[in-house]
């Protein structure tokens, strides 16, 4: 079930421009982006972004972790601003600040590799970020999502900083949300330097057709067995998946592969919201072979190939336009919800992190995203780069070294000393991480306010 769409309060959906026929407009020249620019610095001195604040509808409360299966059905406020503060922290330790203010829009911004992109561009390069999610805001006594307080947290320390920071809350894949970040861009932002491309979504309504589509996590042309954790027993148990149909597939691809993305820079080149030189990053997985046949050969992999192909396309469309750039991204595999859901991955992260861990290679989202932008499009350095194209944050994870460490543990890993063998007490505290559970610094036991917004 997706979440409940909140939208900013006297936010206004527009309507259709000639623009939107996929007529662009002229491209600003660089003398007027940099005057733009400077103009809406100026304007910014007396006009702050909005912080996170309790409205007091709801009384405080003691928050205990609620889960429903591998699905975490609730969130703590302060365990999420602790989460926002120690990230902004590490971009501050790792990124020096470099001169400029750019902008950047992310699109998938709440939680994971885009949360984690929003926080270096805003603390690394100093960017304005204006955040396009789907969250749920706190209502009759229940609390909002995690990524709904990531991001109340993340406006209270931009506000803070003097950091410009905008936020659309609604349904990413809609021409009503990607009209209102239109406005909100025109509006309040110079023209974009880099479009950050990380939605991660079970389902997508068509904009244009209407139709429901369904994301599935099968492998393709024959049947799927490995083992994997069940996360409610702890035990190891052998897992079995039949192949996906061809309608599975192409429901796959039609919501994780990349025409939302190519509909958003059209927009945006249509709209003259990209600056010159404007460069836009996807977010991918390859991963090891152990994996393969759940993720690159299967559903999955169907989409982010057509992410690729994608993203060389829109690298010919802003090459020509803009003298810009697409590219795609490959990062480490990360503790998410989503990795919770997709068999074999809860185990082979749980070795992972023990190998990670001892030779001292291991990486949150924050650190390769710092990687990112700090040593490749911002800086326009190429040595990240493969034969494909693409940048390669996941060269530690694929390291020989590494992946002959994981080979090993995976076999002599069983039920009974699972514990022992991996990291898998790690996986369960990240995993609780991402809800602002079981956080360092953080009184469960004190009653807190649960509604906020910003």
């Amino acid at each position: 079930m997706l979440p409940v769409v909140t939208e900013s309060a006297g936010a206004m959906l527009l309507p259709l421009k000639a623009t939107d026929c996929g007529v662009p407009k002229t491209p600003l020249p660089r003398a007027a982006v940099h005057a733009r620019r400077e103009r809406i610095l100026s304007s910014r001195q007396t006009r702050p972004s909005a912080a996170h604040f309790s409205t007091h509808t709801m009384p405080p409360q003691v928050i205990q972790q609620r889960k429903r299966g591998f699905i975490c059905v609730n969130a703590h406020p302060e365990g999420c601003r602790l989460n926002i503060e120690r990230q902004i922290g590490r971009v501050r330790a790792a990124m020096p600040r470099v001169s400029g203010s750019p902008v950047a829009l992310i699109i998938g911004a709440s939680t994971g590799y885009g949360l984690a992109s929003r926080i270096a561009a805003a603390w690394g390069l100093g960017a304005s970020t204006l955040g396009v999610f789907f969250e749920r805001a706190p209502k009759n006594g229940t609390t909002a999502t995690a990524g709904f307080y990531n991001t109340a947290a993340l406006h209270e320390a931009a506000q803070r900083e003097g950091l410009l920071a905008r936020s659309v809350n609604g349904d990413a894949f809609s021409d009503a949300i990607k009209r209102q970040a239109a406005e909100i861009l025109h509006k309040d932002f110079a023209p974009i330097d880099l479009v950050i491309y990380s939605l991660a979504s079970p389902r997508r309504i068509h904009p244009r057709t209407g139709a429901i589509h369904d994301s599935a996590l099968k492998p393709v042309g024959e049947p799927f067995s490995s083992r994997t954790i069940d996360l409610k027993s702890e035990k190891i148990i052998p897992v079995t998946l039949d192949p996906a149909t061809e309608k599975e597939i192409a429901d796959t691809i039609a919501v994780m592969g990349g025409e939302d993305w190519r509909m958003w820079m059209e927009m945006l080149l249509a709209e003259g919201l990209l600056a010159p030189g404007a460069r836009t990053l996807a977010y991918s997985y390859i991963g090891p072979q152990v994996t393969w046949p759940i993720y690159r050969d299967g559903t999955i992999g169907r989409a982010k190939q057509d992410l690729e192909v994608t993203a060389r396309s829109l690298d010919a469309m802003l090459g020509s336009k803009l003298g810009g750039s697409a590219a795609i991204s490959v990062n480490k595999a990360v503790v998410t919800q989503a990795a919770a859901a997709i068999p074999v991955v809860p185990l082979y992260l749980s070795i992972l992190l023990r190998v990670m861990k001892s030779d001292g290679t291991h990486e949150e989202p924050i650190d390769q995203i710092v990687r990112l932008l700090r040593d490749h499009p911002m800086a326009g350095r190429s040595g990240l780069l493969d034969a494909e194209g693409r940048i390669r944050l996941d060269a530690l994870e694929l390291a020989p070294s590494v992946q002959s460490g994981v080979a090993r543990i995976w076999l002599e890993t069983t039920s009974e000393n699972l514990y022992e063998r991996t990291d898998f007490r790690g996986f369960k505290r990240a995993f609780d991480n991402l809800f602002g559970f079981d956080v360092d610094g953080v009184d469960y036991a004190a009653p807190v306010e649960t509604d906020w917004s910003w």
